[in-house]
């Protein structure tokens, strides 16, 4: 039997990472296959019970562990003091026998530079924008920082992997609403409250975590560079406000809001599955995995946000013995701050 410490804000944590984990399991056998086939086999509301015992996950999960414990060791969040150590869980990750779970080549051609030992900048695939570094952010938003450190550290992470502005700006959104959630925002304030953010931000340009990643782009001021991330992910969240505004026909959302596939549109259909069903928290799972597009990591994200918002409780409780990495997940939802 798992059990929670009884504070709020650890409750939420826990389901915070539960949350995502338990989205990656429903999402990971529904990924490349059409909403058609899904619902075949699972019925018109899709996935909406574990499989297995253990419940397996995807690279998903596993690099939202990487980079939890990564932060875990942190005696200070500096970008000296973390790159290292975000360095070293990538890369055991990539070496590990269960990275058998079809992981992103983004992430895996950037380990493979990472491993000899050159600057992140130089490793890093400058053009990728995947959500491959949206999908395991979910721990950075969990920590008590200012919102600068936060904001650095979300663009770290992403940006050992994934160079492109967008990427980076994605990341930090995604950080962003699971403070804002953690914080009481209901999910419903979160496309205005983080439209704001990238608004503020468009300029804000972080060389004391990014030092020089800018010089890999083709933008001649690092503040250029960095707009065309926040451009890209206000001109999605535009979108969600268009499709949030419109009745819920209740079919695929990556048909409104994007397939995921990329930072801005993982964030931004994540954000529509929660919000169409925050009274329905399994539901939201239900309704990432049964979409065309990138559905383990879309309800992934999704499941980070509700149980942000709402904690443990918005799962089954026999769900938390039963999901891969469940000892780490308590592990680290009870050492963290929130």
């Amino acid at each position: 039997m798992i059990a929670f410490m009884i504070s709020p804000a650890r409750r939420r944590a826990a389901g915070s990472l539960f949350g995502l984990a338990y989205g990656d399991a429903l999402g990971k056998p529904t990924e490349f296959l059409s909403v058609a086939e899904i619902e075949r086999r699972y019925g018109p509301a899709g996935p909406r019970e574990l499989v297995g015992d253990p419940a397996l996950v995807t690279d998903d999960t596993q690099l939202a562990l990487a980079v939890a414990w990564a932060l875990h060791d942190a005696p200070e969040y500096a970008a000296p003091t973390v790159e290292p150590l975000l360095r070293r869980r990538f890369l055991d990750w990539a070496v590990s026998p269960d990275n058998n779970r079809a992981p992103g080549m983004t992430c895996l051609r950037a380990c493979a530079e990472l491993s000899r030992g050159v600057p992140w900048q130089q490793a890093t695939v400058a053009d990728s924008k995947g959500c491959g570094a949206n999908m395991r952010v979910t721990p950075v938003g969990l920590l008590d920082v200012d919102l600068d450190t936060l904001a650095g550290l979300a663009q770290l992470q992403a940006g050992l992997t994934h160079g492109h502005p967008t990427g980076l700006a994605a990341a930090e959104l995604a950080a962003y609403a699971v403070r804002l959630l953690c914080d009481g925002a209901a999910l419903g304030e979160l496309p205005g409250l983080l439209a704001e953010r990238a608004r503020t931000q468009r300029t804000v340009y972080r060389a004391d975590w990014l030092g020089e990643l800018w010089q890999r782009s083709d933008a001649p001021t690092p503040e250029e560079f960095i707009a065309v991330g926040w451009d890209e992910c206000g001109q999605a969240l535009r979108g969600l406000d268009a499709a949030l505004a419109a009745p819920d026909d209740g079919g695929d959302p990556c048909r409104l809001t994007g397939e995921g596939w990329i930072a801005e549109e993982a964030l931004v259909t994540a954000l529509y599955c929660a919000i169409r069903h925050a009274d329905d928290p399994v539901g939201a799972l239900a309704r990432g995995a049964r979409t065309a597009g990138d559905s383990d990591s879309i309800a992934a994200l999704a499941g980070a946000f509700v149980g942000a918002e709402q904690g443990m409780a918005a799962w089954p409780a026999g769900w938390a013995g039963r999901i891969e990495y469940a000892d780490q997940l308590a592990a680290l939802a009870a050492a963290g701050d929130r």
